[in-house]
């Protein structure tokens, strides 16, 4: 299979020969369940886009310091992707701002949360038992860095995943669209350099549990199994 990463934001360059940037953060991370996974990357900023849908088996929309909301001629062109992809029942996948664009593009809603920042360590329950849930758990944990919500999901969503700070944590359409909230591809000093990076923006309450929080295990792995199974209608790796 080969997945087509729309990437719609960069690693500061002072961190990115450390912990990389971010195809290269999924690629790694995809990579490790499944070695023989194929990837290419589109710079969705540059309007870097495949020439056909089926290009790429799947495609996966990365998280971004922007906002879906935000009035930027790239945002538009690729809310206009993911409702092609849609229509034509492409397998898609969104991380953070992808999750966000998604819920946004196909009738949901995305704002800013009255909840604030959720950053470092996460945690969230499943809502549903399905065929490629596997391995199963009940509860996991990932690396979060965000301030917008899908406060609304669109029609025909499920919900797969909610926490009490973040109700619409994951959800799925049919059998062609899941989505995250949370960062799998993150680690845990990734998220600490982000945190580190906007303690001003977050203030010292957010700052410092957010850092607390990551003496806490994440499952990572656990959920990207989830994302190739659904990839490949239901077959566990």
């Amino acid at each position: 299979m080969k997945i087509g990463i729309l990437q719609c934001d960069a690693t500061n360059e002072n961190f990115r020969d450390e912990h990389g940037d971010y195809p290269e953060m999924f690629i790694s991370l995809f990579q490790s369940i499944d070695p023989e996974l194929q990837f290419a990357v589109f710079d969705v900023r540059l309007e870097q886009y495949p020439q056909t849908s089926q290009e790429c088996g799947a495609y996966l929309i990365t998280g971004s310091r922007f906002s879906v909301y935000d009035d930027e001629a790239w945002i538009r062109k690729l809310e206009k992707f993911v409702v092609e992809m849609h229509s034509e029942k492409h397998p898609l996948l969104g991380i953070c701002f992808g999750h966000q664009m998604i819920a946004r593009a196909l009738g949901g809603k995305t704002e800013k949360a009255t909840q604030g920042w959720g950053v470092g360590v996460q945690s969230y329950r499943k809502t549903k038992t399905k065929s490629w849930l596997k391995p199963d758990l009940e509860n996991f944990s990932l690396c979060a860095s965000h301030q917008d919500q899908v406060t609304q999901l669109p029609l025909g969503a499920e919900l797969i995943a909610e926490s009490e700070f973040c109700p619409n944590a994951a959800f799925r359409i049919d059998d062609h669209i899941l989505t995250f909230q949370a960062h799998p591809e993150f680690e845990k000093a990734y998220s600490k350099v982000l945190m580190v990076l906007r303690e001003q923006i977050l203030g010292p309450e957010i700052f410092a549990a957010g850092v607390k929080s990551l003496d806490q295990s994440i499952q990572p792995q656990v959920i990207t199994n989830w994302m190739i199974n659904f990839l490949r209608k239901g077959e566990p790796t």
